[in-house]
């Protein structure tokens, strides 16, 4: 029996993302200084979204409301979803993106992302992050909050990436009520 090989997952270094950026990665707005090493950082959008019921069920489309970060910053509190997005659109036609947090935000007790820090190649939008912390923490709009690097992909696959979050316009609560 021969066994094929199998390559090593590779990520991108900040020089491949930089050449691929509008031919298979697009990132907007752009900014050449965010660019690190093997990752680019992500901007924090004004806007949060907060669930607005006590129980949150997978089975319904549960409750929502909007709060808006003010120019001196807004407290975050633990034990609660926050729901914000990136300022940044992005895009890839055959990478593997991926989102995890600053290692500076991480030492605040901010976690950018409760378990959804992967994407699927064809990824198009805003990349909705799932705040928590683990003890009250001031966040401001516009600060570096996260990056985002990209995996080669080998094996043939689909470039009709179809899911309820493609081509979001903005922040994106649950919809695993959708799959029931």
């Amino acid at each position: 029996m021969k066994l094929s090989k199998i390559k090593k997952s590779m990520v991108l270094s900040g020089l491949e993302i930089k050449r691929e950026l509008n031919k298979e990665i697009f990132i907007e707005p752009y900014d050449e200084s965010r660019l690190n090493p093997n990752s680019y950082n992500l901007r924090l959008h004004n806007e949060l979204v907060v669930y607005d019921c006590d129980v949150l069920d997978m089975k319904v489309n549960n409750r929502t409301k909007s709060l808006i970060i003010p120019p001196e910053g807004l407290v975050l509190k633990p034990g609660v979803v926050y729901l914000g997005r990136t300022v940044e659109h992005t895009k890839t036609l055959k990478y593997v993106p991926m989102l995890e947090g600053r290692s500076s935000v991480g030492r605040l007790g901010l976690y950018i992302h409760v378990t959804a820090g992967f994407g699927d190649v064809g990824f198009s939008g805003y990349w909705t992050l799932e705040m928590t912390c683990v003890q009250p923490v001031r966040i401001y709009s516009g600060v570096e909050i996260c990056q985002i690097f990209y995996h080669a992909i080998q094996g043939d696959y689909s470039t009709s990436y179809n899911s309820k979050y493609q081509n979001n316009k903005g922040i994106q609560a649950s919809k695993i009520y959708e799959e029931f």
